[in-house]
């Protein structure tokens, strides 16, 4: 809910969450704004998935099972790594993009472009191999983008991404005449 007040639009939600978290000794991070998704991801090991998305990735923890689950918050967006048994390794499928082959299934968000090199910066510096290494691509066209690929430790495909013109994430077009 917006209130228009003169030349200032106070955000209602944003209000009610700073109130919470004033009220609360608990620090955690809060939802994005709209309606945050909610992403399971099934892994193989959850001390591997932790040290992963805790520590490389530097994702905040939420909500967790010892050795069963364990919630994050994915820029306000909430995954959830699920153990599902030690042999458990995401099968890849390719699809090609703009001269890459992408793997498929991958999840993953779209950045702003500081926070995506920012990413891609850490991701460099913890020794992450990547499926595809930042670059950015549809170069000139509607969907230029910088976009990046790498696996976690269960194999699962994760792709983050920039848009150069966001204007055109749900634009539709089709990339061989959109320039």
């Amino acid at each position: 809910y917006m209130l228009l007040k003169g030349k200032f639009r106070i955000n209602l939600i944003n209000i009610r969450y700073a109130r919470l978290l004033s009220n609360s000794a608990e620090q955690y991070e809060l939802p994005a704004l709209g309606s945050p998704f909610h992403l399971a991801i099934p892994v193989h090991s959850m001390k591997l998935a932790r040290e992963f998305y805790g520590n490389v990735l530097g994702l905040k923890e939420g909500r967790r099972s010892e050795d069963k689950w364990q919630d994050y918050s994915l820029f306000g967006h909430q995954i959830v790594c699920h153990y599902v048994g030690d042999n458990y390794r995401c099968i890849d499928y390719y699809n090609p993009v703009d001269g890459d082959e992408v793997p498929v299934p991958h999840y993953g968000i779209v950045l702003k472009e500081m926070e995506f090199h920012e990413l891609s910066e850490r991701l460099i510096k913890n020794n992450i191999n990547f499926i595809i290494p930042p670059h950015k691509r549809f170069t000139g066209q509607k969907g230029e983008q910088w976009t990046l690929f790498f696996k976690d430790p269960s194999g699962n495909n994760l792709e983050f991404k920039s848009l150069t013109n966001p204007n055109y994430l749900f634009a539709k077009y089709n990339v061989t005449d959109n320039k």
